[in-house]
């Protein structure tokens, strides 16, 4: 059974260098997950992919049932989870076409379902570090054998969606110490933590955050244009992970 497990966010609903041999439909306590978890081979290793917004990419961010993702995935065997997620930069440290690999998240998001512990036990988790650190040192070893643009840290604001965010609300993330912002980050990050996943995040940052860009910049356009040359990125430095995983 693979024991490492990739979620695919905006722009990465499949991964065209896994080779698929098994789609396995799960059903959970906590309803459907995004899709049927594709198994299958990339150089030469097992691994699971999971389209997070649906293989049609059909499910908004505030309405992807990440309990049930992160639980099908757990279930099953799954021992490492990496997430790709698309990302706005906040700080001009970052730019468009890079990847960024975060060590820190703040939760702007509200109302979604975001721990295991609802009834009958009440667990307080240790948060303070919301990423594996050993996987996401792996995964900056990778983007570098891999020849991708890729960044140590950072802070990844995670924001409700669907809707894109106001220049005032990014000049509020920056003043709290953010660096990135996303739409996907919680409550992904803390129930895998409840379910002692590894877990870490690779952000392809896509655009600049509003009011961080050139005036009159189309968004929708950038974001497009940086996530075809992200995908690239991303493709290799999991070609150079996998091995380093020692996956079956």
């Amino acid at each position: 059974m693979p024991k490492l497990a990739i979620l695919g966010g905006t722009g990465l609903t499949r991964l065209e260098q896994l080779e698929i041999y098994r789609r396995e439909v799960v059903f959970t306590p906590y309803g459907e997950p995004s899709g049927p978890l594709a198994h299958g081979v990339l150089a030469g290793h097992k691994a699971v992919f999971l389209a997070r917004h649906g293989y049609g990419h059909t499910i908004p961010p505030h309405r992807v049932n990440y309990r049930a993702n992160l639980w099908a995935l757990k279930n099953i065997g799954v021992e490492q989870v990496i997430a790709f997620a698309s990302v706005g930069a906040i700080n001009s440290r970052f730019h468009p076409g890079t990847l960024v690999v975060p060590d820190q998240i703040v939760d702007y998001t509200h109302g979604r379902d975001s721990t295991f512990f609802e009834e009958g036990r009440v667990v307080h988790v240790d948060f303070s570090s919301p990423y594996d650190a050993d996987l996401r040192m792996l995964i900056l070893q990778a983007g570098k054998a891999g020849k991708a643009e890729i960044s140590d840290g950072g802070v990844y604001a995670a924001m409700q969606g669907p809707r894109l965010e106001t220049a005032a609300e990014i000049n509020r993330f920056e003043r709290d110490g953010c660096d990135l912002v996303g739409m996907t980050g919680m409550p992904e990050a803390v129930l895998a933590r409840e379910l002692e996943l590894s877990y870490a995040t690779c952000a392809l940052v896509t655009n600049w955050a509003a009011g961080r860009g050139p005036a009159g910049q189309n968004i929708h356009a950038e974001i497009r244009e940086y996530l075809k040359r992200g995908v690239t990125q991303v493709h290799s430095l999991l070609a150079a992970l996998l091995p380093m995983l020692g996956s079956d």
